[in-house]
């Protein structure tokens, strides 16, 4: 999902067939003339010790909804080119390659030390953010609400801290800024796999962007 004050994103994404985990497989004997090549190695092994570990990983390059929930949030931030970025417990691979191209504050329960320049790491709850109101061009967070306040993470529990987390996100956001955010959602009932995450509906998320909205109608008066 992503939302811009004054205007309204909402994106449902749609895996194409076979966009599924792929799990490597084990070759069978002789499959791809591996024992072949591997005798060969062990005749020829070039300074190398050969032992074996057969892995086949041939056909379609495997891919998930990480892949298309991380390609929408890269294309939404190439396109707005922000000059601050906040994200709140998004994938680190995903916000280390986002460090090649932009200063990002990161925020998240658990310490550590930034490894790039460009990064400022703030240890604390996303329940509140220690930023002052409107100090953000974009706010991003790829599947992290569905998790807070659930303690998986050491944080404190609280059933009521997505949306409280999702309140501060709207708050630290510049008027026209943009917010970026992915979540677990289906169509039966809304439910907590305790304590791994929630699952939301639809019209949840809805209502929790409610406040984005009527931010956005603010900031037009």
């Amino acid at each position: 999902m992503g939302f811009k004050s004054g205007r309204q994103y909402i994106l449902a994404l749609e895996l194409p067939t076979g966009a599924t985990d792929r799990k490597m497989k084990s070759p069978q004997p002789n499959e791809r003339g591996y024992k072949k090549h591997l005798a060969a190695l062990k005749k020829n092994p070039g300074g190398f010790y050969i032992f074996e570990e057969p892995a086949d990983e041939t056909g379609f390059h495997p891919e998930n909804f990480v892949d298309y929930e991380c390609a929408f949030a890269a294309d939404q931030i190439r396109q707005l080119h922000p000059r601050n970025l906040l994200d709140v417990g998004s994938y680190r691979h995903f916000i280390l390659g986002l460090l090649a191209h932009f200063p990002i504050t990161t925020i998240d329960v658990r310490s550590r030390q930034p490894i790039c320049a460009n990064e400022t790491i703030l240890t604390g709850d996303a329940k509140k953010i220690n930023f002052p109101d409107h100090s953000f061009d974009v706010v991003l967070s790829l599947c992290a609400l569905e998790h807070f306040g659930l303690s998986r993470y050491g944080d404190e529990f609280d059933l009521h801290a997505d949306q409280k987390a999702l309140g501060e996100m709207i708050r630290v956001l510049k008027p026209g800024g943009r917010m970026i955010f992915t979540t677990t959602i289906h169509h039966a009932q809304p439910a907590i796999a305790f304590n791994a995450h929630r699952i939301y509906t639809y019209g949840m998320l809805q209502a929790f962007c409610d406040g984005l909205l009527s931010f956005a109608k603010v900031m037009e008066h």
